[in-house]
């Protein structure tokens, strides 16, 4: 009885949690006690328990009482399944609410977002090649390249395409394993490690992996034994030919406070930026959406002109184009009218007051950068070569021209020029505009694509 209850148990995990994961978590437990309330269960490393049981066990205990087992708390014993002394155990408590950031430690290696696949990323000119390069690295066949970096902004498509290899990898591969977390994660799993003496079971973890998938590693930055640590298992994994994924905001040798032997190893791979997104694309990620919401919300009504309005006003980013979407959609639903175009200007005016005024100096000095094929690094640092220093002046009379920011707060985002110096650049700028002609077209082609 014991074993069919935990079978029939297994069986609604793998649904919980996903093949990959069951794969790496729960397939190696061995149940060994099911009784007086106890479920008690064979780990083969002390670190693997502990994995297990901050991020598994209250979905093990429920599995088990939907199966009909009396489960009051969960233990995981090291070696002998008769041992009397847990590695780790769980009793259910009533939960605290969590803040959002905190709610990153119930998420191990990853429960990937359902929606985060390939056929529901919208590709256009802007992450053709980031999601080229995803497509292939999920087709899970010899190594191409290694890692693939992907960087970009909040909001274009990193997460959505890392989630999506995962998905495809277990798809197609589901003997591989996969492990996806964010840098935050990596690091709080390190730092315990250290802390509880299990560094060598860590680095079992972490080596045994086939594709591991790091989001967000700009946050390791700054943290040395962290990096150090993260650089020994990217090296371990390199020698494996094991693919290794890795996302940030900015590119590698952009990010600040990293070791410059990470940024070289994180370079030797396939470096892809996506950009921001263009007026088309916003616009078919629109279209997508509503496809999906015509069948939660029939019978609604969206009239001419709305998504164009949308994609043309909500320049920001992904997440702001579709939050907007799905309250539009609610609102209309709520109180039964057809979504036309005033009620959109209604319903979304914080959100188009916002996005009015969200172009940064960061996203300009990017564009910038991008258009005259330089280094952003080259251009707030100090060089004044003329293929840098014009360039660095377009950048700055951009950033007077299309945010409201200061000639001081300029100069500080252009390695703490003097506001004197920011002057005399949009003076230049100004005063060649007349005369040069592919300067002139330079500036409203740049204008074009900061404006959305």
């Amino acid at each position: 009885m014991t074993n069919e209850t935990w079978a029939e148990a297994r069986q609604e995990l793998i649904k919980r949690v996903g093949k990959n994961n069951y794969v790496t978590w729960i397939e190696p437990l061995k149940l060994a006690i099911l009784a007086d309330g106890v479920a008690r269960f064979e780990v083969p490393t002390i670190f693997f328990g502990d994995w297990v049981q901050r991020n598994y066990a209250d979905h093990i205990r429920n599995q088990l009482a939907s199966a009909g087992a009396v489960v009051d708390r969960v233990e995981f014993a090291l070696g002998s399944p008769s041992a009397e002394t847990p590695v780790a155990s769980f009793k259910p408590a009533p939960r605290p609410v969590r803040s959002r950031s905190a709610s990153d430690d119930d998420l191990p290696g990853a429960p990937l977002d359902p929606r985060f696949t390939f056929d529901r990323f919208v590709v256009g000119k802007s992450n053709e090649l980031a999601h080229a390069a995803s497509r292939r690295v999920a087709e899970g066949g010899p190594v191409t390249f290694n890692p693939l970096f992907l960087y970009g902004g909040v909001g274009l498509g990193k997460t959505h395409l890392m989630h999506a290899i995962a998905h495809e990898l277990q798809a197609r591969r589901p003997e591989l394993r996969v492990l996806y977390l964010s840098a935050e994660q990596f690091m709080y799993r390190f730092v315990q490690a250290l802390r509880e003496r299990q560094i060598m079971d860590f680095k079992e973890m972490f080596r045994s992996v086939d594709v591991l998938m790091v989001d967000d590693v700009q946050f390791v930055a700054g943290k040395d034994s962290t990096q150090e640590e993260f650089f020994h298992t990217f090296n371990a994994l390199v020698d494996q030919n094991k693919q290794i994924v890795i996302s940030a905001d900015r590119a590698p040798g952009e990010i600040k406070d990293l070791e410059d032997r990470i940024k070289s190893r994180l370079q030797c791979g396939l470096v892809v930026d996506l950009h921001p997104t263009d007026y088309e694309l916003r616009l078919g990620i629109l279209q997508q959406k509503v496809d999906f919401y015509r069948n939660q919300y029939r019978g609604l009504v969206i009239a001419d002109g709305v998504l164009e309005f949308l994609a043309h006003r909500i320049t920001t980013n992904v997440r702001v184009l579709e939050g907007a979407l799905t309250r539009l959609f609610a609102f209309a639903s709520l109180v039964g009218r057809e979504i036309t175009l005033e009620l959109t200007q209604d319903c979304l005016a914080d959100i188009l007051r916002s996005s009015d005024r969200k172009l940064t100096i960061e996203e300009i000095q990017r564009k910038v950068a991008e258009h005259y094929n330089i280094r952003l690094s080259d251009m707030i640092g100090p060089k004044r070569l003329r293929n840098i220093a014009r360039p660095r002046q377009v950048a700055m009379y951009l950033s007077k021209q299309l945010t409201p920011r200061s000639l001081p707060e300029i100069g500080r985002r252009f390695g703490g020029r003097d506001h004197t110096t920011i002057m005399h650049g949009v003076r230049k700028i100004e005063e060649l505009m007349a005369i040069d002609s592919q300067l002139a077209d330079d500036l409203q082609l740049l204008r074009r694509l900061l404006q959305g």
